[in-house]
């Protein structure tokens, strides 16, 4: 059984969109999502943006990536996009470390259909990056 940790700054949103695609992708996978500053709490449009296509992240947690520094993991991916974020660096024990950066929406500014529509946009994007990645790389 494979294990993939998803890594970001605050662990509320991006990082969670893709700890949920993957795990619709394949039940049978170990996916668990922290950030390097945890918020505590999960971005509620995100929670929204991925309920609009059945799937349910509003029982995750977010968690500092200190949780997980013990365990060993096949892949460990990051997926913080703009330069002003400090990507984490995962110290522990990998097989294979990516990076996957996207635009952060919780960040977008401008009218509330703007601000929706990046989430969308960016939910989409993660939604094709992360199918790509355990189709080519996670799977196999």
């Amino acid at each position: 059984m494979k294990k993939v940790l998803i890594l970001c700054t605050g662990n509320s949103c991006r990082s969670q969109m893709a700890h949920g695609f993957l795990q619709s992708f394949d039940k049978d996978l170990i996916v668990c999502s922290a950030g390097t500053e945890a918020s505590g709490k999960l971005n509620q449009k995100a929670v929204k943006a991925m309920q609009e296509i059945g799937i349910d992240i509003s029982g995750h947690t977010s968690d500092s990536v200190q949780k997980y520094l013990g365990e060993e993991w096949d892949f460990v991916i990051t997926v913080c996009g703009g330069a002003n974020e400090s990507c984490p660096a995962f110290l522990g024990k990998v097989k294979h470390r990516l990076h996957i950066g996207f635009d952060d929406p919780s960040h977008a500014v401008g009218t509330d259909e703007f601000i929706w529509s990046e989430f969308i946009r960016v939910r989409d994007e993660i939604k094709e990056q992360f199918y790509n990645l355990y189709i080519t790389e996670i799977k196999p």
